[in-house]
C-alpha cells in the first residue's frame, strides 16, 4: 500500500514563464535532471518547509500546447489571508478566474487561478497556522 503522495507532475512549454509563475506562489526550485534518454528536463519545486511536491516536465522540442483533458481538476494550495495573497499575486500579473467565494455556507473561502499552461490552481484560505 502507498504510504504518501509524493508529488504531482505537470508538462510545461516555457520553463522561464512557468518557474516565474510558481515562484510567485512561493515555490522554489529544489532540483532538476535530464530524463527520458536525455529528451526532457524535470524540475522539482517545493514550498518552504515542505518536500518536493511539484514536478514540472519540459519535453525537448515541444511547442504545441498540451490538451489538459476533462479529467484534470486542479492543485490546491492553502493561504493564510486570501485578500493579501491576491493583492501580492496581482502585483506579479496573476489574476483570479473570478472573485473569491465560499465553497458552501460557512465553508472555506476559495479562489482559482491558472498557470501559464492553463492548469488550474485552487487557493484555499485556511487562516494563520
Amino acid at each position: 500500500m502507498p504510504r504518501a503522495l509524493i508529488h504531482t507532475m505537470l508538462r510545461i512549454l516555457d520553463e522561464d514563464r512557468s518557474l516565474a509563475f510558481y515562484q510567485a506562489l512561493g515555490f522554489r526550485e529544489t532540483s532538476r535532471k535530464r530524463v527520458g534518454g536525455d529528451t526532457a528536463t524535470v524540475i522539482f519545486l517545493a514550498l518552504p518547509g515542505d518536500g518536493e511536491r511539484l514536478e514540472l516536465t519540459l519535453n525537448d522540442g515541444r511547442t504545441e500546447p498540451y490538451e489538459l483533458g476533462e479529467a484534470y481538476g486542479h492543485i490546491a494550495l492553502s493561504v493564510d489571508d486570501m485578500q493579501a495573497e491576491l493583492r501580492e499575486l496581482a502585483g506579479k500579473g496573476i489574476t483570479p478566474e473570478k472573485p473569491p467565494y465560499q465553497s458552501r455556507p460557512g465553508g472555506s473561502t476559495i479562489c482559482f487561478i491558472r498557470d501559464p499552461d492553463g492548469y488550474r490552481i485552487e487557493l484555499v484560505e485556511t487562516g494563520a497556522g
